[in-house]
């Protein structure tokens, strides 16, 4: 399955990119995603990133074709 995935801020200039596609196997949750993404791109303090699936950031499923996943830093509110 083809999923979209889009980098922000401090995170796509690690990954050296703001988007790619990627082809995953089936029933790959969020979280195989990000612990793949972190790995590859020696994203620090994993922990803070805040990815939402489809715009929705409480977003922990499985993923399906055609989902957008955008891995976004920390950010504050005020």
């Amino acid at each position: 399955m083809k999923v979209t995935i889009k980098y922000f801020g401090m995170i796509a200039e690690t990954a050296r990119k703001s988007e790619e596609i990627l082809d995953l196997e089936s029933g790959f949750s969020v979280q195989d995603l990000k612990d793949l993404q972190v790995q590859k791109y020696k994203i620090a303090d994993p922990e803070a990133v805040q990815i939402a699936v489809n715009q929705d950031l409480n977003s922990n499923k499985d993923l399906k074709e055609g989902d957008e996943v955008a891995f976004m830093p920390p950010f504050a509110g005020g």
